[in-house]
């Protein structure tokens, strides 16, 4: 659909988004630690055991590579932290470079820490509910991501975002354009995708619906301005 590039959006409480680059890093130090076996085994079997499998959540069953090492509602935490490939934790992290920074500067870094995680939480959970007898992985920030999208849609409706258009076509458009039609777009595939889809879609749209319901929780009385 597009790719954000740059907002013209500047902080205005935080002198520097420590978080937002925090869960930079993590990612891609993960990524590059599952992908390149540092963690002593392939990365489909980090996949299994550190992604949230629906039918292990909700009954506790394991079905890929038991025993599971880990607690499986801590999956709800590590698998946000994974990705398949290089182009699915490049998109992720182009989302969370652009959009996170401003709901940090909202937030606070501690505020704004709890808050992406707890979008991501939700974000797998919707996703196990509307996929309960699937046993395949959920792995990849977007759920999360998306959260940060949601409270960014609210908190800076107005900010004017460069985008990248079917990766081809700049332009510069107000961030309810973008955002509102990115989450119309999840939506949208919802009712064309069949079961065997790669993309979590009810994971996009339930981490998008937590942030825009707990940034009216979590943002600060700091006075977010609005840019024009």
């Amino acid at each position: 659909m597009f790719v954000p590039i740059h907002d013209t959006n500047p902080l205005n409480v935080i002198r520097f988004q420590i978080v937002t680059i925090a869960l930079l890093v993590s990612n891609i130090v993960l990524f590059l630690w599952v992908h390149y076996e540092a963690s002593g085994q392939p990365a489909q079997v980090n996949t299994a055991i550190y992604g949230v499998v629906p039918l292990e959540l909700l009954t506790s069953k394991p079905t890929v590579y038991p025993p599971t090492p880990v607690f499986e509602g801590l999956t709800l935490i590590s698998y946000m932290f994974l990705h398949a490939d290089w182009m699915h934790l490049i998109g992720n992290m182009a989302f969370l470079w652009v959009f996170a920074d401003n709901v940090e500067d909202a937030m606070g870094h501690w505020r704004f820490l709890f808050f992406y995680l707890a979008c991501g939480v939700a974000a797998g959970g919707a996703h196990a509910l509307m996929s309960d007898g699937s046993a395949a992985p959920l792995i990849g920030a977007s759920g999360a991501v998306a959260g940060v999208l949601g409270a960014y849609l609210v908190l800076y409706p107005r900010a004017r975002v460069w985008v990248l258009i079917l990766l081809r076509i700049p332009l510069r458009i107000p961030a309810y354009w973008a955002l509102g039609g990115w989450i119309v777009w999840q939506l949208f595939q919802v009712y064309l995708s069949d079961a065997q889809s790669n993309v979590a879609w009810w994971a996009h749209i339930g981490g998008f619906g937590a942030g825009l319901l707990l940034v009216f929780i979590m943002r600060t009385h700091h006075g977010v301005r609005q840019p024009t």
